[in-house]
């Protein structure tokens, strides 16, 4: 029993600590909007076309504030009160009307202008600000959206014939569509017939060309490229011995210019053949026989 009574008093704090900071949150966002904003009494003397809650208040067309309330005083007296931004230099001799988004939009204040110099504005009775609109310029902005939509009904009065000839022609165009729609059906299915060869086409030339896992054009540059290769390598081996051949041509050619006795009696000349030492006869021995011509030289070299 004690426990639930500790869980309710916690509980109980805990709603009135959110409610007391809720509540904070929003006396200081009042007192933000009361010090930032302050009323203004605006009195047309005539209609508001438009007017409503909520509607803007703009000075030299910039947002300054917005209508809180709109009333009749009397039959020909229209009263909005407003909340305008504190430092928007409104004075005494600022211009009040209305101005429009487009046609049908919603109205809104319009205030302009103003002597920087001018006497703030007047208070009313109960010490809010009060300007009364230029009833010449609420008939003029009345004036013009008269203007406007006269001219717009006179268009489509002058333009009338022209109107039903289009019209008639709108509902010839959609007869004719009726009339034709299993032609029509027939055209869309051959358009269909041929965008169904265009995919195929299309799939073919992609699996020809590969695809996501290769095709016959992948194999074929494969195929191309092995047999690149192995050309390239044959080739290079091929300038290899040419280049051998070459050389040992060229080497035999220089051996037989240097010494071409060489080439045709085979062995080398560089070495002269060794001459026999001449030892004088002893004079109680006889001079020792001189070997033939064919041992004196080795084989293959040329005798002087």
């Amino acid at each position: 029993m004690e426990t639930r009574a500790n869980y309710v008093l916690i509980g109980a704090f805990t709603l009135a600590v959110i409610a007391a900071a809720f509540g904070f949150v929003l006396w200081f966002q009042s007192l933000h909007t009361t010090k930032a904003r302050s009323p203004l009494r605006v009195i047309f003397e005539g209609p508001a076309t438009g007017l409503r809650n909520g509607g803007s208040v703009n000075f030299n067309g910039i947002r300054v504030g917005e209508v809180v309330r709109v009333k009749l005083d009397n039959p020909r007296r229209v009263v909005a009160l407003a909340m305008v931004e504190n430092n928007a230099p409104i004075r005494k001799d600022t211009l009040v009307g209305l101005e429009f988004q487009g046609l049908t939009g919603v109205a809104a204040i319009s205030l302009k202008g103003g002597e920087e110099g001018a006497p703030p504005v007047p208070l009313d009775e109960d010490g809010v600000p009060v300007l009364t609109a230029d009833p010449a310029a609420l008939q003029d902005v009345t004036e013009s959206i008269r203007a406007t939509l006269q001219n717009v009904n006179r268009i489509v009065a002058d333009n009338q014939e022209s109107v039903k000839n289009s019209l008639r022609n709108l509902e010839t165009f959609t007869g004719a569509l009726a009339r034709n729609s299993e032609k029509i059906d027939n055209v869309m299915l051959k358009v269909d017939g041929v965008m169904l060869k265009a995919d195929n086409l299309m799939l073919g030339l992609n699996t020809i060309a590969g695809g996501a896992n290769g095709g016959e054009l992948n194999l074929m540059v494969k195929s191309i490229k092995e047999l690149a290769d192995d050309l390239d390598k044959r080739t290079g081996a091929l300038i290899s011995d040419g280049r051998r051949t070459l050389a040992d041509i060229s080497r035999a050619v220089n051996n037989f210019d240097r010494n071409p006795s060489r080439v045709i009696f085979g062995g080398g000349n560089n070495a002269a053949p060794a001459e026999p030492a001449a030892t004088p006869p002893p004079a109680s021995r006889p001079a020792a026989p001189r070997p033939p011509a064919a041992a004196a030289a080795p084989s293959g070299q040329k005798r002087q």
